[in-house]
């Protein structure tokens, strides 16, 4: 990959984690995502889209759909083309990644790739001479948390000394968000049951980014002891893809973990729930407050869609 001199510039880089980028180069995605969201909102359409004759590769191992959707309406959006390429198109026993990696940066533009482990991605990247994009991996999902903090700074105003608590697993999406909360200054806390904690190698990294920056992470078990005081109360679903078989058994623990209108009361008149979905109403959120007016869930599910063009405008337009 190369590197422009531009000071905050993403052009040609890989984007496989979140702590890949600077405050600055956030703040570069986040100021493109506002000026995209905001002339989409008002036309349904860019006056000049900014990646005419730009095409992307989409690898998906997983089922989605704001992922996918979110690229390919993108990347229309924008005067591009992308391509949808299921599991059984490319990858695993029929072409090995580095072969994979090298016939597509002869066709496209870029890859984004959404897998289970981490290890596909970074493959991809270092063997592919375009940008990689991380779609979701078992580790991260590094999409997500920027639309996350790109609608938590437009619910709030400010990130810095912003408190949020995720109540439920300590997954992929949790990872994310610790470590751009981290290095952007906020506090983020994860109640969550026993033996369901993060990665300690992502806590370590997010702990580092966090005494940079000022930030704050707290981990406990006791979902109303850490929602006191928060802005936004996050969960996920209980049980992520290729966890089926612990279904029962993550019920079980998970079972106290339930956002709901007692739990944002515990949090604070002002307090606002956010869930990256699918939800499993009536398992880890109540409808009551999906669809009520403390829901941030389905603005935050449309700022994937602004968020990644701006990565996209970012990693590709020309300068």
């Amino acid at each position: 990959m190369h590197l422009t001199a531009d000071p905050g510039s993403l052009r040609g880089r890989d984007f496989l984690s979140v702590a890949d980028l600077s405050a600055l180069e956030v703040e570069r995605v986040f100021a493109t995502t506002a000026t995209l969201k905001a002339e989409f909102r008002s036309n349904r359409r860019h006056a000049v889209p900014p990646l005419v004759g730009r095409t992307l590769a989409m690898l998906f191992q997983k089922p989605s759909l704001r992922t996918r959707v979110t690229f390919e309406a993108g990347m229309a959006q924008l005067g591009g083309t992308a391509i949808y390429l299921p599991e059984d198109a490319v990858m695993g026993a029929r072409e090995a990644i580095r072969d994979v990696a090298h016939n597509l940066e002869r066709f496209v533009d870029a890859i984004v790739a959404r897998t289970g482990p981490h290890e596909v991605v970074t493959e991809l990247a270092a063997q592919a001479s375009i940008p990689v994009i991380n779609g979701l991996t078992l580790r991260e999902h590094p999409c997500q948390a920027l639309a996350d903090v790109f609608t938590i700074r437009e619910h709030l105003s400010t990130l810095r000394g912003a408190v949020v608590t995720f109540v439920g697993d300590g997954n992929n999406v949790f990872h994310s968000l610790a470590l751009l909360g981290a290095a952007l200054g906020m506090e983020i806390r994860l109640a969550h049951p026993p033996r369901y904690g993060p990665d300690e190698r992502i806590v370590a990294r997010a702990q580092e980014l966090a005494s940079a920056s000022g930030g704050v992470l707290i981990f406990g078990h006791d979902p109303v002891e850490l929602v006191r005081g928060a802005a936004i109360v996050y969960t996920d679903a209980w049980t992520s893809m290729g966890q089926e078989v612990e279904a029962e058994a993550r019920r079980d623990a998970f079972a106290a973990f339930v956002v709901n209108d007692e739990l944002l009361d515990a949090a604070g008149p002002s307090a606002m729930a956010m869930h990256c979905l699918p939800a499993h109403r009536g398992a880890e959120i109540t409808s009551a407050v999906m669809d009520g007016d403390r829901s941030l869930i389905f603005e935050q599910s449309e700022n994937r869609l602004h968020v990644q063009k701006a990565l996209l405008v970012e990693l590709l337009a020309d300068v």
